[in-house]
């Protein structure tokens, strides 16, 4: 599927989770047909004075894309609060699938959402073509499901359980599974914290809105790719205390809160079949994963620390995020022209299921080193409007 079959889309997801950026900034930015719907935001003086000494020394930073709901209106939401980044948004001020989607779908009648209830298994016909009914798991206790087209979305590791959890005698290795991948090249991105300690102060309170590319498609000595580097939002001394060495006492890590910038390091890991999402007789999801191309993440960290170091940042802690933390989860039912090595076709419509498509973030083969939330989004509008003009 070309870029150009997905623009159109980007754009649409970028208007309906009111994307705030600056075209132009980014040296890895692609052709686009309009603008960002919402200027960038803003950094405040203290990461503007960063971005200008980064600037001095010939890199390019740029405003990060911000999905948050600050426009001119006086009844948006967002207050750019020193709680954006990582917790939850009490405001409802944050764009996420919930405000941007499904509150809204919840407006139309044919609409309905069941919660606390559990997809269990799909069941298909005898000759396995069609999914005829979903089991599901609520409160009342078991019950059943049936639509003529099922769209699964449960993220990639629980979209790979659930097929296999449907395992049959027309689908004997998990639904949609005839060509074994089911599960596979379950990839999570390669990412770091960095927290970095300077003599200044830093009165920071919304700090995620910087970002540097510069190294996107190659290092200054290296011919191959090494990653993103953003901030992330400001850090409070209990999240030092889960970096730093345990004798440090709240006083010390106080101070360094008070002096630290914090960013965050994304590197591509690759797809490898045998980090796979499988699941044991008893139902439990199992999850192995060995990580790969940690090279170029450790030599871009190295490189961060040597740019600051020059604008004379002296302390720092970094932290690489294990298994454990599965953010940015994508492939694990990959889609191809090729129903041997792919689980859907280029629809996201499973290859061996007439009527079942996965929409969620296990279709991409591949994600690069950039968050790929935007993407999922996107594919979702274009499957949509698949489904809406084929009617299946």
């Amino acid at each position: 599927v070309s870029y150009e079959e997905f623009e159109p889309y980007y754009t649409r997801a970028e208007s309906l989770f009111k994307i705030h950026g600056q075209r132009g900034e980014d040296p890895t930015e692609p052709p686009m047909s309009a603008e960002y719907p919402f200027p960038a935001m803003p950094h405040d003086p203290r990461i503007q004075e960063i971005a200008d000494q980064l600037a001095d020394r010939g890199l390019q930073p740029l405003h990060l894309t911000l999905a948050v709901n600050r426009t001119s209106d006086p009844s948006s939401p967002c207050i750019r609060c020193d709680t954006c980044d990582p917790y939850p948004c009490l405001l409802d001020a944050k764009m996420d699938a919930q405000i941007a989607c499904v509150d809204p779908a919840l407006a139309y009648d044919n609409v309905t959402l069941l919660t606390n209830t559990q997809v269990t298994r799909l069941f298909t016909g005898t000759d396995g073509r069609r999914v005829k009914q979903m089991e599901i798991r609520t409160r009342n206790g078991m019950e059943t499901l049936s639509a003529d087209v099922v769209v699964m979305a449960c993220g990639a590791v629980n979209s790979a359980a659930l097929l296999l959890k449907s395992a049959s005698e027309a689908h004997p290795h998990g639904l949609a599974n005839s060509s074994d991948q089911v599960g596979r090249n379950l990839m999570k991105h390669n990412h770091s914290g960095l927290v970095a300690i300077a003599p200044e102060s830093n009165n920071t309170v919304f700090q995620k809105t910087l970002a540097v590319h510069d190294y996107y498609f190659s290092g200054p000595l290296q011919d191959y790719p090494l990653g993103q580097i953003q901030l992330t939002g400001k850090a409070k001394w209990q999240r030092l205390a889960l970096m730093a060495p345990a004798e440090i006492p709240q006083d010390h890590l106080e101070y360094l809160a008070q002096h630290s910038v914090d960013w965050w390091i994304t590197t591509e890991d690759l797809p490898d079949p045998n980090n796979r999402v499988t699941v044991t007789k008893g139902g439990q999801i199992k999850v192995d994963f060995t990580p790969n191309n940690l090279k170029p993440h450790f030599e871009l960290i190295s490189i961060l620390e040597e740019h600051l170091k020059q604008l004379g940042f002296y302390l720092f802690m970094h932290k690489r995020m294990d298994v454990d933390v599965l953010w940015h989860q994508v492939g694990t039912c990959r889609f191809g022209i090729d129903p041997a090595t792919s689980v859907l076709n280029t629809n996201c419509r499973a290859h061996d299921v007439e009527n079942l498509y996965v929409v969620d973030s296990s279709f991409m083969p591949s994600m690069g080193a950039m968050n790929p939330t935007l993407t999922i989004y996107a594919n979702a509008l274009r499957v949509a409007d698949h489904i809406k003009s084929t009617g299946q």
